[in-house]
């Protein structure tokens, strides 16, 4: 599957929100179960005819506006949220903060897919926890990839967003460091693969780095994540620039 998003043919339309049913069918069976938030009805459509043309992705919910967004996120506890910013009623941004402040929806990740690359608006959200970020004209496949990395707990950003992210953290001025206050409980070689994922390495990029497996890089980011309390890879990251792990 190729093309820009827009460039899909529509589907039928899906009005409404799901029952509970299918997201718990989808998590059950290891599906990755997504809601759609956007106030542009051929947008979904599209985006829809992407995810459910893939095997191990399904659509359980649809939204046109920030607040069915939150309510379907309560409502059906998605693997991941793929909202708008620009959204009817509160908002994709507030529609953000309302998930990620609340705990019980912690398995819930957030993608952001807009039109919008402005600097102050990439910050804005990845500061209020969605761990991914999107331009609309993204390629199906490179969308694809993104959701099923931010499924697996990493984060995703469309290059221009990274860069207006890398460029806040140069230009910031300098903060005294804040440990984490469990960073004691973290064994040397866990620590050693924070600090690399933290530089931007991916798992095998670590793996090579370290000469060990995969599976052995997944097994000490997921222990770290845990006696850390990190909700997601983007936030162990943020522990690790706070903690002093890299510079």
């Amino acid at each position: 599957m190729s093309g820009a998003l827009l460039d899909l043919v529509p589907a039928a339309p899906h009005d409404g929100l799901a029952d509970s049913g299918p997201a718990v069918a989808a998590r059950t069976s290891g599906v990755i179960s997504a809601v759609l938030a956007d106030d542009h009805d051929l947008v979904r459509i599209g985006l829809r005819r992407v995810l459910e043309g893939e095997p191990d992705l399904t659509v359980v919910a649809e939204a046109g506006d920030g607040l069915g967004a939150v309510r379907a996120v309560r409502s059906l506890r998605p693997d991941l949220l793929l909202l708008d910013l620009h959204l009817p009623g509160i908002g994709g941004l507030e529609a953000i903060r309302r998930i990620t402040a609340d705990p019980d929806l912690a398995r819930t990740r957030v993608i952001v897919l807009t039109s919008s690359d402005d600097e102050q608006c990439v910050l804005r959200v990845v500061r209020n926890g969605a761990v991914g970020y999107l331009i609309k004209t993204t390629p199906a496949p490179t969308l694809l990839s993104a959701v099923r990395s931010v499924a697996a707990g990493q984060a995703c950003l469309d290059p221009g967003a990274t860069r207006a992210v890398l460029r806040a953290l140069v230009e910031a001025p300098a903060r005294p460091l804040t440990p984490h206050p469990w960073l004691h409980t973290l064994t040397p070689r866990e620590r050693e693969v924070v600090a690399h994922a933290a530089r931007g390495l991916s798992n095998d990029e670590i793996a090579a780095e370290l000469t060990v497996s995969r599976a052995t890089v997944r097994t000490h980011l997921s222990r770290a994540m845990s006696k850390l309390a990190a909700r997601d890879r983007a936030q162990l990251v943020t522990f690790a620039f706070r903690s002093g792990l890299v510079a």
